[in-house]
């Protein structure tokens, strides 16, 4: 930045202020670009590079962000936010939102040392690696020290924002900008205590669902990934797909470039494909905002709720719906011949949509994927509240699968070490799937006043739905709120209510409750 706008000697306000837009939009691109790096070493970790790298990914992560922090908190950047905010009537809505969320991230870290910073993002890519070890060998003690000094910088940096403030509170605000712990609070609970009896009548009821058995390949499942990601309208040419032991996706600079990637399962190739589902929503999504977002802090930035609803809304509402089983059927029945002989479209609608607890969260249904997401909100919220260890957490764990699923875990892979989630650092993202979940039944109610959803399911056309997502959710990224978005845009709000009258509806049917 050529500190033009700073300049007293600068012939006028406009001038400077033109040298500052210049400034902020090319210190944009600078950002983009070091994020684009970390986010392909980051890639590579979680699917392709060899176990041995570790140390010199780490290196070369610590280099690359120590230069994001000089880039965003330096005094310089800092020097030209203020400029620009005081004089943000000038600017554009996207040069005033993009100062906003750059000012709002610099006051959440300006109290961490920059040498600390690098130092939790070193602990963060350790941690990582250390996941995947404990993972296979089964031993949460390869993963307790990592977590332990995650969960201790977490709440240093919360506190050390607003000691008399609850530290949770500081992190939710991260994945969800307004999104108040008592909200979820009050929510989850009137979720859980209507799902809750729901579940046993489920549980109850004489319903005979076949299960999936075979032995299915890795070959035919990415084929069916394929598959899906085209029906959807998936631009594979801006979009690469891998495997890896946990599904995800990134983007890469922009939303010009993305990745997915999926977890097969040799026992249930159904898990494979309503992973590509969800991420291929979260794909739609990145990839669908407006262009001249690209490379700057908005771009990619869409609300964690938004991005959580729209995954619930291609993986579940359409994914699981008796016409898109009766459309991708031809083709279950092409790459998995020895399961389709057996089982009718029937039979694969009742299988994906059958609600009984499982361990594991991915690979839960509807009806039980709350609950397992309710666990980690509670777990991760005592933990940083410093009201439980990092020791504690498979014991924890393993009570509260027990009253929420009637469960016993037998281990701590299908346990405490199934997620990502913390070894990533991503504390308060889990309350963004339960409140995802119900924006996106709101969605579909207010789509469905002009679009025949299971008309277009049944076509195997998805643009029209594409493009209602795409004009009120998509091209904005992070220009707004989420709740800008419902208000300005699709015009409804989210009542938790609506979404446990779908739920019921949905399961009454398919239980004959």
């Amino acid at each position: 930045m050529g500190g033009y706008y700073r300049d007293p000697l600068a012939k006028g306000l406009r001038m400077k202020l033109e040298q500052a837009r210049v400034d902020f939009a090319t210190l944009q691109k600078k950002i983009a670009a070091f994020k684009h790096a970390t986010a392909l070493i980051y890639y590579d970790g979680e699917t392709s590079a060899p176990p041995d790298t570790l140390e010199n990914r780490t290196r070369s992560l610590m280099v690359l962000n120590d230069e994001l922090v000089k880039l965003t908190s330096g005094a310089e950047t800092l020097d030209l936010l203020r400029y620009l905010e005081e004089n943000k009537f000038e600017l554009t809505v996207n040069e005033r939102r993009a100062v906003e969320y750059m000012l709002k991230d610099y006051n959440r870290k300006k109290h961490i040392p920059e040498e600390v910073y690098v130092e939790y993002e070193k602990t963060l890519t350790e941690a990582q690696d250390a996941w995947h070890r404990a993972c296979e060998e089964d031993n949460f003690d390869i993963a307790k020290p990592y977590l332990k000094k995650i969960f201790e910088y977490s709440r240093d940096f919360a506190l050390g924002q607003n000691p008399d403030e609850d530290p949770y509170k500081y992190w939710l605000a991260i994945y969800e900008e307004g999104l108040e712990v008592e909200t979820c609070d009050d929510v989850f609970s009137e979720i859980k205590n209507s799902i809750t009896p729901l579940l046993k009548e489920v549980q109850k009821a004489n319903i005979n669902i076949k299960p999936v058995e075979g032995n299915f390949g890795a070959a035919e499942q990415e084929a069916l990934s394929l598959y899906l990601l085209e029906l959807l309208g998936i631009n594979l040419d801006r979009v690469g797909f891998s495997t890896s032991d946990h599904s995800f996706t990134t983007f890469l600079g922009s939303h010009f470039d993305e990745r997915i990637a999926v977890r097969f399962s040799k026992k249930d190739f159904t898990s494979s494909m309503y992973s590509v589902l969800h991420g291929a929503a979260h794909v739609l999504c990145d990839t669908g905002q407006a262009d001249n977002l690209a490379f700057t802090v908005l771009d990619g930035s869409a609300s964690m709720v938004i991005l959580e609803s729209q995954g619930h809304f291609y993986e579940n509402i359409i994914g699981r719906s008796r016409t898109f089983i009766e459309h991708v059927y031809p083709e279950l029945c092409a790459l998995f011949p020895e399961y389709t002989k057996d089982n009718t479209v029937d039979d694969v609608y009742r299988f994906v949509n059958k609600a009984e607890p499982t361990l594991i969260r991915v690979d839960s249904d509807e009806l039980t994927f709350n609950l397992h997401t309710m666990i980690r909100y509670e777990l991760e919220k005592a933990l940083i509240r410093d009201e439980m260890t990092v020791a504690d957490i498979p014991v924890v764990w393993n009570d509260m699968y027990k009253e929420y699923l009637g469960l016993d875990v037998p281990n701590h892979a299908e346990g405490c070490l199934q997620d990502i989630h913390w070894p990533f650092g991503a504390i308060g993202y889990f309350p963004t799937y339960i409140i995802g979940n119900a924006y996106s039944v709101g969605f579909a109610k207010k789509m469905r006043e002009t679009i025949d959803i299971e008309d277009c399911i049944a076509k195997g056309d998805f643009s029209e739905i594409n493009e209602w997502n795409h004009q009120r959710i998509w091209q904005h990224g992070g220009v707004y709120t989420s709740g800008e978005i419902m208000k300005k845009f699709v015009q409804t709000s989210v009542d938790s209510k609506e979404y446990i009258r779908y739920l019921t509806d949905k399961y009454t049917d398919i239980y004959k409750l």
